[in-house]
């Protein structure tokens, strides 16, 4: 395997053919619960930059039905390991009357969802829903009604499959643990 950055240790925690399959799982499911979109209307995706980009491409191609997809960027990270508690959201997106499914790559303690999420349903959309591909229960500080996730994880710092530290480490394509 490839050393993406010498000297940095990262433990493979889920290889790229269990994302691969996971993947193809959700867009199954999301395509039967969402049957009754059409040319006309569309389910939406909404995706929060940037972690999301390439778990939202890879969803988007599993998915079925007739969708459509837009962005948001939302952080609260900057270049630190935790939430720093403060949440910028920027977007442009016109959802009234449309299903939402807002794609996430990792839900932790809540806050940027729950932001997210209140924000986009004061736009009064159809339906919201959320999408994760890794979801950490263990440090939840704020409810979230997470409607289809990837998978579940430990509390630990993961990077790769889009997911950065400091802007580094998207591109490996499977998810790991950063040790250092």
């Amino acid at each position: 395997m490839k050393e993406h950055h010498p000297g940095t240790a990262i433990t493979p925690l889920i290889s790229v053919n269990e994302i691969a399959s996971r993947i193809k799982e959700i867009g199954k499911t999301i395509s039967e619960g969402y049957a009754e979109t059409t040319q006309d209307s569309p389910l939406l995706l909404v995706v929060v930059l940037k972690g999301a980009f390439i778990f939202a491409a890879d969803l988007l191609r599993s998915i079925t039905i007739p969708c459509t997809i837009d962005f948001v960027h939302a952080s609260s990270y900057g270049s630190k390991k935790t939430s720093s508690g403060i949440v910028a959201i920027r977007h442009n997106l016109a959802i009234t009357g449309r299903h939402i499914l807002i794609v996430e790559d990792i839900i932790d303690t809540g806050l940027t969802i729950q932001q997210i999420t209140a924000e986009l349903i004061a736009m009064k959309p159809a339906s919201l829903g959320i999408c994760t591909l890794l979801d950490k229960p263990d440090t939840r500080k704020y409810p979230v009604d997470i409607t289809y996730t990837g998978f579940t994880v430990p509390n630990t710092f993961i990077v790769g499959y889009g997911i950065d530290y400091n802007e580094l480490y998207r591109e490996i394509p499977f998810l790991g643990v950063l040790l250092s």
